[in-house]
């Protein structure tokens, strides 16, 4: 379903931030990349999404990710971001859900319709006619991943979704994530979310992939996770 090709990118010339990349991930896979400060993680998704431009080739269906393609492919691809404060930018989160839906065409009844059962579906009924400035951190993160599934996406991305969260939260997006049925990539430093969430694991150190396995493989290699300046999970020290 998603390719990537021989993908290098670098932000200034001569530092490449990303090497040689080859990977493909299937439909329905529950994807975790992993690896320490630095090593392309989040730049890795972001040119999933035609963010920046980069050498090689990445394609997701067989279509190029590419300028005349961005339109139908961040249709199939939905990108929850690291910080929600930079995706939420409606007043409440009624409205900025009610905003792919309405662009893409449904009526007033049929995207409220859809609002309402992917709340009802994340159980987040109650933060339907919340203002986004009077949330928490941990409502906000839930809101910002029903923002992205009102968009019926194939794909969800999420970078980082565990960052300062409580562990009432933590959990609740630990639930969330695992009761949903697409394809999932999930950019963490987190390694116990990464464990319960993810069937297979992308180790990336100094911008190349150095293993790919089953998720729970590489999460329990404390010699590989430490030359590549990581740890265990907690749940495994």
């Amino acid at each position: 379903m998603i390719q990537f090709e021989n993908v290098s990118f670098s932000y200034e010339a001569g530092q490449p931030v990303l090497h040689d990349i080859n990977l493909t991930i299937h439909d329905g896979e529950s994807l975790g990349i992993i690896g320490a400060n630095g090593t392309g993680k989040s730049t890795l998704v972001k040119l999933l999404m035609g963010l920046m431009p980069y050498d090689g080739t990445i394609r997701v269906d067989e279509l190029v990710v590419e300028k005349k393609n961005y339109a139908e492919i961040r249709r199939r691809l939905g990108y929850v971001l690291q910080d929600s404060d930079n995706q939420m930018f409606m007043p409440t989160v009624f409205e900025d859900m009610m905003f792919a839906p309405r662009n893409y065409g449904l009526s007033a009844e049929e995207a409220e319709a859809k609002v309402d059962a992917v709340l009802k579906k994340l159980g987040l009924t109650e933060l339907k006619n919340r203002y986004n400035h009077k949330i928490s951190g941990g409502e906000k993160r839930m809101a910002a991943i029903a923002t992205i599934l009102t968009m019926d996406p194939r794909v969800i991305i999420m970078d980082e979704p565990s960052i300062a969260l409580d562990p009432y939260n933590r959990r609740a997006v630990i639930r969330a994530v695992n009761d949903l049925s697409m394809t999932k990539i999930i950019v963490s430093h987190d390694l116990d979310l990464i464990l319960d969430t993810c069937r297979r694991g992308v180790l990336l150190s100094a911008g190349r992939i150095v293993a790919d396995a089953d998720a729970e493989t590489i999460l329990h290699d404390r010699g590989l996770l430490e030359a590549n300046r990581m740890e265990l999970p907690l749940s495994l020290t």
